[in-house]
C-alpha cells in the first residue's frame, strides 16, 4: 500500500511539471510551463496569431522589449525555407514538373502558417531569450 502512495505522488509531481519538449509542443510559458502563450487554438484561423501580454499562471512579460517577436519572422522563414527545400528535392527526385511542384508548396505553406507563426515565437521564447528559463517556484 505504501508503495502505491509513493508511486501515484511520483506520478502526480512528474506530471505537475511538464518537460521543456512538451511544453514547447503545447505553447506554453517559458518559466512555469503552465500558463499559455496564446489564449486562442492554432485552428482559430481569424486569432490565431494573438499572443497573450503575460503568462496568466506566473505572469512572465512574453515580449519583454519592443519588437522582440520581430526575430521570429528569420525563424519562421527558416522553417518555410526548409520545407521548401524538402519539397524542391523531393519533386525532383520524383521527376514532377515545376508547375506541380509550386501548386503543392504554395498551399502547404499557406496551411502550415499558422503553426510556423506559433513554433517560431514559441522556439524564440524557449532558445534566445534572456533570463526566460524554467523556474521551478513559479510551477
Amino acid at each position: 500500500m505504501v508503495q502505491k502512495v509513493q508511486k501515484k505522488s511520483l506520478i502526480m509531481s512528474s506530471q505537475k511539471v511538464p518537460s521543456k519538449l512538451v511544453s514547447i509542443i503545447a505553447c506554453k510559458c517559458p518559466r512555469c510551463r503552465q500558463g499559455k502563450v496564446f489564449p486562442y487554438s492554432s485552428l482559430n484561423l481569424i486569432q490565431f496569431s494573438k499572443t497573450n501580454d503575460n503568462c496568466p499562471h506566473c505572469g512572465l512579460m512574453f515580449e519583454h522589449e519592443t519588437g522582440f517577436f520581430w526575430g521570429a519572422m528569420y525563424v519562421s522563414y527558416a522553417f518555410s525555407t526548409l520545407i521548401m527545400i524538402v519539397f524542391g528535392v523531393m519533386g525532383i527526385n520524383l521527376e514532377w514538373s515545376f508547375t506541380k511542384i509550386v501548386s503543392i508548396l504554395v498551399p502547404t505553406i499557406l496551411l502550415l502558417t499558422p503553426f510556423l507563426y506559433r513554433y517560431s515565437r514559441i522556439l524564440l521564447l524557449y532558445f534566445i531569450s534572456p533570463n526566460r528559463h524554467f523556474d521551478e517556484k513559479y510551477s
